[in-house]
């Protein structure tokens, strides 16, 4: 990962999953692991195959790397074995989409990334685990990703640098290269108000092997200015996935309607963030879809 990283000025991650699922009311999302059972009905897997076979295109049409994470974001200990679903499915959600990128006929560059979330509400940092609590707690999950041999792993949506560092402990002890990305607010702090730079330090204090890189996402892309980081640290910060709209996370939480801003506004942004400060790997969260990826791949030079 770390030579794939060096060798792209470029490189597309995908755009919304759960939120376009969502929408889909041919589907039911369970209520405790969300998308992950997707996997077990024809259905589900159609739905799922049907977006990631879209963000495959769209990098193959103009021969761009992509990233792709396993569905599997709310499927940590706790909620699988409280759910009625196969104690295996981190495992089964991997091979799913290992297989489906190993059946691609169109020739692109993949690496698929084992994907987890925070414990509880990625909007909410007060609700966000101490470091040890976070290292235990999600030990396990990642342990089930890392067996399947992903080619990286990472966490999302983390309001909480606290629980960062103890998910980036866990992710350490694998030896598999992580990612660790957290959501910021229109301030551009992560949203228990640390500093991108003193929260980027702190979990690589945290950790001997660091992460090879961290994401910004679920954050609109003007929140972030990535000139208030240190030379050292700027080349830290590799990758973002930005939600389509510049409302705060509690204006977005609960709406029934989409909300966005136009795509130009969007993709303007997310190029600039590319071309001045070098953050190489460009995606999209809440509202986006594969329009918004093809704005990224026709406009980044």
């Amino acid at each position: 990962m770390k030579d794939f990283l060096k060798e792209h000025r470029f490189i597309l991650a995908e755009a919304a999953v759960i939120e376009r699922l969502r929408r889909n009311e041919r589907i039911d999302l369970d209520g405790n692991l969300v998308h992950t059972p997707l996997i077990y009905s024809e259905e589900g897997r159609s739905a799922l195959r049907s977006l990631y076979q879209e963000y495959l295109g769209i990098a193959a049409a103009t021969d761009r790397p992509i990233l792709l994470c396993t569905p599997t974001w709310r499927a940590n200990q706790e909620r699988v074995e409280a759910s009625k679903q196969q104690q295996d499915i981190n495992v089964e959600a991997a091979k799913f989409l290992k297989g489906l990128v190993a059946d691609e006929s169109r020739k692109v560059t993949v690496k698929i990334g084992g994907l987890i979330g925070c414990k509880n509400d990625c909007y909410l940092p007060d609700e966000g685990l101490s470091l040890n609590e976070a290292r235990d707690f999600h030990r396990w999950q990642i342990n089930e990703l890392a067996s399947v041999a992903v080619d990286f792993l990472i966490a999302v949506t983390l309001p909480s640098v606290e629980e960062a560092a103890g998910i980036a402990l866990a992710m350490e002890e694998t030896g598999v290269p992580y990612i660790i990305s957290f959501v910021i607010g229109s301030d551009g702090r992560v949203l228990d108000g640390t500093e991108i730079q003193a929260a980027i330090e702190y979990v690589d204090s945290k950790t001997t092997d660091n992460p090879i890189g961290y994401f910004i996402n679920c954050s609109y892309p003007s929140f972030l200015n990535p000139s208030t980081l240190t030379k050292e640290l700027s080349g830290r910060l590799i990758g973002i996935q930005a939600n389509a709209s510049s409302l705060s996370h509690s204006e977005l939480e609960g709406s029934k309607e989409l909300k966005s801003e136009s795509i130009s506004e969007w993709g303007g942004l997310m190029v600039q963030l590319n071309r001045d400060f070098g953050i190489k790997i460009l995606g999209g969260c809440c509202g986006t879809d594969g329009k918004h990826l093809e704005y990224l791949t026709e406009n980044v030079i």
